[in-house]
């Protein structure tokens, strides 16, 4: 299979559960909030382009600087400089941000380094959080590797939907 072609069945994979994780939190009459770094918004595409579910859907945050995560979602300066943007705090921190800051009843996070390199931190390195009102914060690091920016923003929406199987029934 060329690369076009498997890249193709992969966003189908994804779009599928995507549909299927929106449909129920329609049905549970849920709202979703994304608060996106790395991934710069793909995430909140990925779920504003299924048809009849975009009820579920409150609205997106990118966040890529840390000002912007600062000034958009309350992260404290202290916190990005003390344990840096891509960390299991902010990414607590996001996602919890996103919650209060918006209508919806949980709210997911992604912060990383999608690459390629440039001594900015390990790329691949991603940490997520899903932030449910009356819950607890969830949390996941993933080490996706130097595969190249695109492979691992695709990773990060797998692992997004993953996190939101889990508590979306």
């Amino acid at each position: 299979m060329d690369g076009h072609r498997e890249h193709e069945a992969s966003d189908g994979t994804v779009a599928a559960r995507a549909k299927t994780v929106l449909s129920r939190a329609c049905d549970a009459g849920l709202k979703l909030a994304t608060a996106e770094s790395c991934t710069g918004g793909l995430v909140a595409a990925l779920v504003t382009d299924i048809e009849g579910c975009s009820h579920a859907f409150e609205r997106g945050f990118v966040v890529y600087t840390d000002t912007a995560k600062h000034e958009l979602l309350g992260v404290s300066d202290a916190l990005l400089q003390e344990r840096g943007a891509v960390s299991c705090e902010v990414a607590i921190a996001m996602a919890e941000g996103a919650l209060e800051r918006s209508g919806a009843d949980i709210a997911i996070s992604v912060t990383g380094y999608a690459g390629p390199g440039g001594g900015a931190g390990e790329e691949g390195l991603v940490h997520f959080a899903l932030a449910r009102s009356g819950g607890a914060t969830l949390h996941r690091q993933e080490r996706f590797g130097a595969i190249g920016r695109d492979p691992i923003r695709q990773h990060c929406l797998e692992t997004v939907l993953s996190m939101l199987e889990t508590v979306v029934a």
